[in-house]
């Protein structure tokens, strides 16, 4: 890609990044994450155990490592979902990686005389551990996961803005989506965001038709957002399957709590998702 269209391409990612959600540094607007969101998602006092109401200590959250969000997904649903992007994605920063990560991808279609389809992708992945003063990893997540569901409703300049849950995936799912105006073009948003066990996954998935271009169809970039979200849900699983086969135990334990930013440890996930095999974004 010729460096205008690189700059083009990150103007555009920057104009369509969704505030809520936690994004790859670069963009100069106010959605990129230093840590302090005010979800309350960092706490001082790390403990791997919280005590139960009886007296005794819960049993520990259920996933104690989170993969790297660059490799959550497939090559194969990053060529349908953003075909112009990197594969290796865009690493947001993070001061834990064993407790939040992100991880972004750009992809601008051109199509000469008839336009551009522009797509953005963006995961994140929030990991809780218990605390004695606030509660279990899984009631964390849970607070936490409602938050992300309201914000990404609340999202500014959003309008048409519809919620779903999400069948068959993680313990809660919700899709919330909306059109967003922005001088670059209208683009159509697309976040998912699930709860499963004591981790709070986030997909946001937007598309926009530039100079000419007709609008994306907003229910496929919905579909593809979701399957992607359960393509991530299932990274998570499969990264703690291997932590635990490594332990000594079999069980794999890890104190802490989210602090900052983004992911840089290592799995991914052997799922696939339902996708168009064309390697073209779809309209």
């Amino acid at each position: 890609m010729h460096r205008p269209a690189q700059r083009l391409t990150r103007i555009l990612a920057c104009a369509a990044a969704v505030p809520v959600i936690l994004v790859a540094s670069g963009c100069s607007s106010g959605s990129g994450d230093d840590g302090s969101d005010g979800d309350g998602a960092s706490p001082s006092a790390p403990s791997a155990s919280a005590s139960a109401p009886g007296g005794g200590a819960s049993a520990p959250p259920a996933y104690a490592a989170l993969p790297s969000a660059c490799k959550t997904l497939s090559k194969k649903t990053l060529g349908d979902l953003v075909p112009e992007a990197d594969t290796a994605g865009t690493v947001g920063k993070s001061e834990d990686t064993s407790l939040r990560g992100t991880c972004s991808w750009n992809s601008l279609d051109n199509n000469g005389v008839k336009g551009s389809q522009f797509r953005w992708l963006n995961v994140s992945l929030v990991r809780f551990a218990s605390d004695p003063a606030r509660g279990g990893g899984d009631k964390l997540a849970d607070q936490y996961y409602d938050k992300q569901v309201t914000a990404a409703k609340a999202a500014e300049g959003a309008t048409s803005v519809r919620t779903a849950p999400v069948a068959g995936t993680g313990d809660a799912a919700t899709a919330v989506r909306y059109d967003l105006k922005k001088k670059e073009g209208s683009f159509k948003q697309q976040t998912v965001v699930v709860r499963t066990e004591n981790v709070v996954v986030s997909v946001d998935y937007n598309g926009a038709g530039l100079a000419g271009e007709k609008t994306p169809d907003a229910d496929a970039l919905l579909k593809d957002a979701e399957d992607a979200a359960k393509e991530v849900v299932a990274a998570v699983a499969a990264a703690n399957d291997s932590s635990a086969s490594a332990s000594p135990s079999g069980t794999s334990h890890s104190s802490g709590h989210p602090s900052a930013g983004s992911s840089d440890s290592s799995s991914s996930s052997g799922s696939s998702s339902h996708h168009s095999s064309t390697g073209k974004v779809r309209h």
